[in-house]
């Protein structure tokens, strides 16, 4: 299995520097990754590293904690667009989808595509601080507003991608809707078992390791 091509080369710890991020997308050009994706600070950065490459810029929203107001999550995603980013992972209100406001986490996530339109759109539900049921919810919901892949965690929460989640998730969503497992995979093994699972993208920070591994 190429694993390369599933990977979003991720760096998004709040002490980055700019030599940081063009190593980053140096070894994403280097070991044909399908993106990096960093904090929107730096997405005009890594779009002018990238240029002519076929290494997408991912960009995140609202992260990691997902409670902004919708309208900011908005701005945020439509200003990391303008700027060159070609992906959007936007976090829900997690606080709001567990008080069982779902037309709130709806809108929320739809204000952020129709902001974003034409680009792809990936909503983190973080499933580390859910129940099924809430994950379950969490994953119509964010198809309902027009999501295209569901990914499991910011990488910042207790827990990250199990391959019971991804399997979950699956079951939750059309064939539309991809899966991005996130969230603690650091070796091949792992990134393989999410794939084999039904993940279409891996999020990680340590993706040489992970096809050192291969």
């Amino acid at each position: 299995m190429k694993i390369s091509k599933y990977i979003d080369h991720t760096l998004l710890k709040p002490d980055v520097t700019e030599i940081q991020i063009q190593r980053l997308c140096e070894d994403a050009v280097k070991y044909c990754f399908f993106s990096v994706c960093v904090n929107p600070v730096w997405v005009s950065l890594a779009v002018d590293f990238l240029k002519d490459k076929k290494v997408k810029v991912c960009s995140t929203v609202g992260f990691p904690l997902g409670s902004t107001t919708s309208e900011t999550k908005a701005f945020e995603a439509k200003e990391a667009v303008k700027n060159g980013a070609d992906e959007i992972d936007m976090v829900i209100n997690i606080g709001k989808l567990k008080s069982r406001e779902d037309e709130f986490v709806f809108d929320d996530i739809r204000k952020v595509r129709e902001a974003i339109l034409g680009k792809v759109l990936k909503v983190i539900i973080e499933t580390s601080a859910l129940k099924d049921e809430e994950k379950v919810r969490a994953c119509h919901l964010a198809e309902k507003a027009g999501a295209d892949f569901i990914k499991t965690s910011t990488g910042f929460g207790e827990g990250g991608a199990t391959t019971k989640d991804i399997k979950l998730i699956g079951n939750s969503i059309s064939s539309k809707v991809k899966i991005k497992a996130s969230g603690g995979i650091s070796d091949y093994v792992t990134a393989k078992a999410m794939i084999e699972a039904g993940a279409s993208r891996i999020g990680c920070s340590r993706s040489i390791d992970v096809i050192f591994g291969e």
